[in-house]
């Protein structure tokens, strides 16, 4: 009797789960491409759209679509996210086998936006070793001085900044022109504090 008991129990157990399981409503998938802002609507995508397949892409490919996302994330206001895609293109970027100037700049802007500001001065201080007079490196200078208010140092790297703009942007470098406005925004700021 004790037996069939049993068996009855776990025979009307299993039914309830089941019947649990089966009229409930469908698990909804997060909107991974807004997880920090305002959310979709149902059926509405993000408005990032999709999170990139970077599995078949090269690490340079990786980082480039990355930093584009995380780019836009902070343009948008989504912490979230930019700090989800940050660890992931940062370890994009120690897979790179060739590192050039504009690949760094991308890098310290990254430590930047987490608050990483020794690592986006180490960057800073390799671009200028590498390519002395580098705009790139005063900009992540002044920027990170600027997040962590210090005025001097701030004021030193818009200094070395404006000493060799015009010489720089005469070289015609491909990431300047890439990066013209914010070499634009950071030398207004920069004369502006001059005066």
């Amino acid at each position: 009797m004790a037996w069939a008991t049993a068996g009855v129990l776990s025979v009307l157990l299993v039914a309830g789960i089941v019947y649990k399981v089966s009229s409930a409503a469908p698990p909804v998938a997060p909107d991974m491409a807004n997880t920090g802002a305002v959310s979709a609507s149902p059926g509405q995508q993000g408005a990032l759209g999709p999170a990139p397949d970077i599995s078949r892409m090269t690490p340079r490919e990786q980082f480039d679509r990355l930093f584009n996302r995380i780019m836009q994330a902070a343009e948008q206001g989504d912490s979230s996210q930019v700090e989800r895609f940050t660890p992931m293109a940062l370890g994009a970027y120690d897979q790179l086998d060739r590192i050039d100037t504009d690949a760094r700049y991308h890098a310290a802007v990254l430590h930047l936006q987490i608050g990483d500001f020794p690592g986006a001065s180490a960057l800073a201080d390799t671009i200028l070793k590498n390519s002395p007079g580098h705009l790139f490196g005063y900009l992540i200078r002044g920027t990170a001085a600027r997040y962590q208010h210090d005025t001097a140092a701030e004021t030193r790297a818009e200094r070395d900044f404006l000493s060799h703009y015009d010489a720089e942007m005469r070289a015609s470098r491909e990431e300047y022109l890439e990066h013209k406005p914010v070499l634009e925004d950071f030398r207004q700021e920069a004369e502006k504090h001059k005066r």
